[in-house]
């Protein structure tokens, strides 16, 4: 275990990380869900990531509320990503250590947390798969 201590997130997360962007409706990004099997994806608008969005989001498009009580599938899937993604989204640098992203994911309750450069600048994304994965890897010690 000593070995996770020391391990950081550019060492487990993933580099190739596909983004949506805000003007998409909710429609494509379910496709995109269904197809890829992720359950976020970071948000970008002129190359900067201005939030993420998740399948829970879209759950919560469909939640109950006194003003709507039956949810229109069609209306609600031809919102935009922009409208209902999380904007105020969690993320670390490559050089935060594991520890603090598994502190962090188990606080917040997130399956997943963007790793952004020191320019702000999406680098990659590391979900509880990875971090899990981690545990294993440096469980020898």
């Amino acid at each position: 275990m000593y070995r996770f201590l020391e391990q950081t997130a550019s060492s487990y997360m993933t580099r190739n990380v596909k983004t949506v962007q805000r003007d998409r409706n909710m429609l494509e990004l379910s496709e995109m869900f269904e197809r890829d099997d992720f359950n976020s994806y970071p948000v970008e608008d002129d190359g900067q990531i201005v939030g993420i969005v998740t399948k829970f989001d879209i759950l919560k498009c469909f939640a109950f509320t006194p003003n709507q009580m039956l949810p229109r599938y069609h209306d609600l899937m031809s919102r935009k990503i922009g409208d209902v993604m999380t904007p105020e989204f969690i993320y670390v640098s490559p050089d935060t250590r594991l520890t603090r992203v598994l502190q962090i994911m188990v606080e917040h309750r997130i399956r997943s947390i963007i790793v952004l450069d020191g320019a702000q600048k999406l680098v990659g994304i590391i979900a509880r798969e990875d971090v899990i994965k981690a545990l294993k890897a440096t469980a020898g010690d």
